[in-house]
């Protein structure tokens, strides 16, 4: 980079120009860029000293031009090489030649003014230029991030696209005015002016305290997790529902954040309904439309809140500058409303403000219309406690009895009032306000509601005070919210956050003794203020006069309800333009500057519901279901990303610790439940529903959350678990790798293959599908990651829970061998192989695809894994084909480990396959006992708490004996053995069930070319009888013209080969005769010959085998027991 350095040494004026008109033409190279900050401070110091060494009088034009540099030094190189020139043209002094030069140097070229020494050619590290736009240079990369602005976020985003062509202007507000201010206006709230002294009279001010002090506990250690959180990186629109869904993922993140939108909607409500009851009750009661108390009340509730949501909507939708330009107002009304609390308080110690109460003994009246005058003549109140103005009616005991007193409501902060509200004072609703301290007579005489008693509107308790306390402390998001605005977000959202909770927090602290202190417990404990006159309890303390507080508290309430109904649309559409949730796409859209205009309808129609309910006693525990629900996610979020350690959590704000994280997650936890439990329930529940909505319908996104991180670690301590040992056969289910075939077009072949494994899993246990690309990895990637979304788009249609594999190999058959040896993971590898039937084989000019099927058995059977074949597999039943009513038929040849057990039951799981009966069909030869074998066989059935109808088919000895295989003998043995234990295992004094294991039909080897045993065997019996020839003539006239001339393909070395089709043929007949009309019928499959010259002998006896049968799933075991009898 080419810097030019102003001289020190300066000869003369006319040499001055020349240097300088030559440090500014160097310069100009790189000012050209406009939005480079560090140009833009290098640029504009000397263009100052420049202007202050030239005299503006020595030159007027070059002022002026200098004048316009400096104001704006990132100008482009336009205006550089006409300043030079005009430099140059000074030193001639003159003005006229000056401006004849200037106008030359603007009709020159740029290009012909920059130096060749700026041409300087640029260093590129890298190997190959094909690499600068994956890898760019560091220079670019630290460019762009030095000019990242975050977007302006909330109403400031909207109103600043109001102004159309208005240059934006980057964050600049600080920690005071961008965090401070704006919390302790969305802490401070109506519960404080109308509910805070009734906190205090009915629970004491030592209950109180223990409220305020773990509510205030509970907001702290949220903002400390919060600010771990913000601080953790730039944090945009939609504050606390971005740090949740970033957090937790986009389930807990839509669930959690439409918690948040429905508690600060509820919160305009709940403010409304605040501005209502201070209007009504206080500033004009003859305003209200339905006289009298309790159903009257709520009904001029409902109207006039309906009325200020209307307005407030309207002025929401109109504009969010006017509600920004109102929020400093309503701010300064509650500062001013909390100051004079303050200073009435100290007042009160010297001069007791007049507001005295009056008592029946030492029950409190209601002064609304009572007058001291009154009090001496008696005849208001005779009238409402006798049935007549005569001094002889009939009066109420409790009025005969005791007499009428009068207290001072407001004692002040030296009486000693203190020590008497110290301890709490709950009522049932319909009780009577007493003062303890005063003496009366104890007359059990029932209170009625035409007395002028001041009564107690709803049942107290501690936890009932706790929901109604909690809104009074929420708020603490809205330095996060703002994060757009602020200068440094990272140091003003800690820092802002925990100054006003903990300013909050204290003035809420000192409000609850200095209530107790200063404030008679009956007034207290007086919702409405009705023992004073109607006056508003908190206003009577207040100074100089009760009408500060009055409206102070009015205006905060407007105020406050404008600011939720101009933040909960936004929030909404934060969650809307994220896309997981579908049905609130439309509520991401809006007018043309932004605003979210169906949010906001939505919003109003919400919040009136809230305004319906008409009490603000009810709305509160509501509002604080949702806020504490959101402020746990905010804790387990912090406290899972420092369990997790994950390399990105680095946050700026170190005063944290997952303990506090947890603490402040257990707070809120059970002040939901201590609040209101069956209120939880239904916020959690809502929070559910939403929360399993969004996983199985909601767009999948991936921002990298903390539950993907904690699903990696459980997944990896569960798979370091499953290495401990194999499983046990009670744990056993297929774990299937589906083998799919792609076409030319990267289409599957075979879809129903998948349709068929998801039937079998039921969504359960591990599914992996796979396919082979044939080419070099280097070439073919990208067809690579098109197959793979290709089985990703058939596994979503199939709804299968899985995951995809391709490999790309030279030859299918390696790529298949490959991905069998290579699957899964530890413990999680798969056991069971589907694969398809290849189909047509016969008419296939290439070879290679029924060998490389034989080679995939033979690869499956050399891992010890089971494998499942459908042939016909188009003619399957899909996943919205229902079968009604048949059968899944089960050939039982060969004791396979309970493969052919286990299928039917698992596929019967599925609804396709539900209604289908199971049978079991196994085959005896003629010495063999069936009656008995079918009884053995149902008690095996009924061991294994399978339901299915037993047969036992017999063949003709003739024929067995021909048709009978002793190939394989030890294999074939010792699966004799396994099945010879169970029969025995059933019924111990019979082990001679099983007399001859030679009498078991051994198909799993039926197609291996390993037959000296065969042929000796064949050898000794022709020698010794002398009938071998008469019964090899009988096998060959069973083996008819019409299959000699279907399988004439097949080339028959031997006579063991003739042997194997005879018995296909006369098994396959069997088994269409019994099961012609099953839905499925079951097979075992026999091995391929160890010979590979017998490959194609082994496919046609797999045709014969099988031929007749509509559906045919060939079943081979893997090796190990499968199924049980044993719980």
């Amino acid at each position: 980079m080419v810097v030019g350095y102003l001289p020190v040494c300066l000869l003369n004026w006319s040499q001055k120009y020349l240097v300088f008109a030559w440090w500014v033409e160097i310069n100009s190279v790189f000012i050209n860029c406009k939005n480079s900050h560090f140009f833009t401070e290098l640029f504009n110091g000397p263009l100052c000293l420049l202007n202050f060494l030239l005299p503006p009088f020595h030159c007027p034009v070059i002022s002026t031009f200098l004048h316009l540099l400096s104001s704006a030094p990132t100008c482009s190189l336009f205006f550089i090489p006409s300043l030079t020139f005009l430099l140059c043209s000074c030193s001639l002094s003159s003005l006229c030649s000056s401006f004849s030069l200037c106008l030359f140097a603007l009709s020159l070229p740029p290009d012909d003014l920059i130096p060749s020494i700026c041409s300087a050619p640029t260093v590129h590290l890298h190997f190959s230029s094909e690499e600068m736009d994956t890898r760019p240079k560091v220079s670019s990369l630290l460019s762009r991030l030095a000019n990242y602005t975050n977007l302006t976020q909330g109403a400031k985003e909207h109103e600043e696209a109001e102004s159309i062509g208005e240059k934006k202007k980057s964050p600049q507000m600080g920690t005071f005015m961008g965090v401070y201010l704006p919390c302790l206006q969305n802490i401070f709230g109506v519960i404080l002016f109308l509910r805070l002294t009734w906190v205090v009279g009915t629970a004491g001010i030592l209950q109180a305290l223990c409220i305020v002090f773990i509510c205030c506990c509970c907001t702290m250690l949220t903002a400390i997790s919060m600010s771990a959180i913000a601080t953790n990186g730039v944090v945009p629109a939609g504050g606390s529902y971005f740090m949740i869904s970033r957090s937790l993922g986009p389930e807990f993140g839509g669930a959690v954040g439409l918690c948040f939108y429905l508690g600060t909607t509820f919160a305009g409500a709940l403010y409304i309904l605040g501005a209502v009851e201070i209007l009504v009750v206080y500033i004009a009661p003859k305003a209200a439309i339905f006289e009298g108390e309790g159903a009257a009340m709520l009904n001029n509730m409902r109207i006039y809140g309906t009325i200020f949501l209307l307005l407030m909507s309207l002025l929401v939708f109109v504009g969010v500058k006017y509600v920004n330009k109102l929020a400093s107002i309503f701010l300064a009304c509650v500062i001013v409303s909390i100051i004079s609390i303050y200073v009435g308080a100290l007042v009160s110690a010297f001069k007791e403000p007049h507001f005295p109460v009056c008592m029946l003994g030492n029950r409190t009246i209601n002064s609304h219309d009572v007058t001291p005058a009154m009090m001496e003549k008696t005849t208001f109140l005779w009238k409402h406690f006798c049935q007549g103005p005569e001094l002889n009616a009939s009066c109420d005991e409790y009025f005969k009895a005791n007499n009428f007193t009068e207290i001072t409501g407001i004692p002040g902060l030296a009486s000693g009032i203190i020590a008497e509200n110290l301890w709490s004072s709950y009522l049932s609703k319909g009780d009577v306000l007493e003062k303890r301290s005063l003496s009366s007579s104890h007359i059990s005489h029932p209170t009625s509601a035409h007395h002028p008693y001041v009564f107690s509107d709803i049942t107290t308790s501690f936890t009932l005070l706790v929901g109604i306390f909690f809104p009074s402390v929420t708020g603490i998001m809205a330095g996060s919210n703002r994060s757009g605005d602020l200068k440094d977000a990272q140091r003003s959202i800690p820092i802002g956050t925990i100054l006003a909770i903990l300013t909050t927090s204290l003035v809420y602290l000192s409000n609850v003794v200095l209530f107790g202190a200063c404030i008679e417990g009956v007034v207290l404990r007086d919702k409405f203020g009705d023992s004073v006159k109607g006056n508003l309890v908190v206003g009577t303390l207040a100074w100089p006069s009760p009408w500060v507080i009055v409206i102070g508290s009015f205006f905060s309430t407007c105020g406050a309800g404008l600011q939720s109904l101009t933040g909960a649309p936004r929030l909404l559409q934060a969650i809307a333009k994220d896309n997981i949730i579908p049905f609130l796409r439309v509520f991401g859209h809006g007018k043309a500057n932004g605003e979210p205009t169906w949010a906001l309808l939505l919003t109003a129609l919400i919040a009136e519901l809230g305004i319906l309910i008409a009490s603000l006693d009810l709305v509160a525990p509501i509002l604080t279901m949702f806020f504490l629900m959101c402020y746990l996610f905010v804790n387990l979020a912090c406290a899972l990303q420092t369990l997790l350690r994950t390399p990105n959590w680095r946050p700026r704000f170190s005063y944290y610790h997952w303990t506090l994280s947890f603490l402040g997650m257990t707070i809120c936890l059970a002040l939901m439940f201590i609040s209101s439990w069956y209120y939880a329930i239904v916020a959690m529940v809502i929070a559910g529903m939403i929360y399993k909505y969004i996983e199985y319908h909601g767009a999948e996104k991936e921002w990298g959350d903390g539950i993907r991180g904690l699903s990696l670690s459980a997944a990896r301590y569960a798979l370091l678990r499953l290495e401990e040992g194999p499983p046990h056969t009670k744990n056993w289910r297929p774990q299937v790798l589906v083998l799919l075939k792609l076409d030319e077009d990267a289409h599957v072949k075979s879809p129903r293959l998948l349709t068929f494994a998801s039937q079998l899993k039921a969504g359960k246990g591990l599914t992996i599908v796979g396919t082979v690309v044939s080419g070099n990895f280097l070439q073919s990637y990208g067809e690579a990651l098109a197959a793979e979304q290709t089985l990703k788009h058939l596994m979503d249609k199939e709804r299968v829970k899985g995951f995809c594999q391709c490999i790309v190999a030279q030859k299918p058959r390696e790529g298949i061998s490959h991905m069998i040896q290579s699957s899964g993971l530890g413990g999680m590898k798969p056991n069971t192989v589907v694969m398809g039937w290849p189909h047509a084989w016969r008419q296939s000019d290439d070879p290679q695809t029924w060998k490389t099927f034989i080679n995939t058995v033979r690869v499956t059977t050399a891992a010890h894994l089971a494998l499942l074949v459908p042939k016909n597999i188009s003619l399957f039943p899909s996943n919205s084909e229902l079968c009604t009513e048949g059968y899944i038929d089960v050939w039982w040849i060969v004791h396979d480990g309970g493969m052919l057990m286990l299928l039917p039951f698992l596929l019967r799981q599925h609804k396709v396959w539900r209604k289908c009966a199971m049978r079991i069909f196994t085959v005896a030869q003629m010495e063999d006992n069936s009656i008995q074998m079918k009884k053995d066989l149902a008690t095996f059935l009924y061991h294994l708490r399978i339901e299915a109808d037993v047969e036992v088919v017999e063949m003709v000895s003739s024929q067995w004996r021909v048709a009978s295989l002793k190939v394989e003998t030890q294999e074939a043995g010792s699966r004799d053995e396994v099945r010879k234990s169970l029969f025995v295992c059933l019924r111990p004094n019979q082990a001679q069930l099983v007399k001859d294991r030679n009498s078991m039909l051994r198909l799993t080897s039926i197609g291996s070319d390993d037959d000296d045993d065969t042929d000796g065997g064949e050898r000794d019996r022709a020698a010794s009888g002398g009938g071998s020839s008469e019964h090899h003539r009988r096998v060959q006239m069973t083996w008819t013209k019409e299959k000699t001339s279907q399988y004439r393909l097949v080339s028959f070395r031997d006579h063991s080969n003739v042997r194997r089709m005879h018995t296909a043929v006369k098994l396959n007949e069997v088994i269409v005769n019994k099961s012609h009309d099953a839905r499925l019928v079951l097979l075992n499959m026999p091995g391929p010959p160890r010979n590979p010259d017998g490959d194609e002998n082994y496919m046609e006896f797999l045709e014969v085998l099988t031929e007749g049968l509509e559906r045919v799933l060939l079943v081979r075991g893997g090796g190990s027991e499968v199924i049980t009898i044993y719980s």
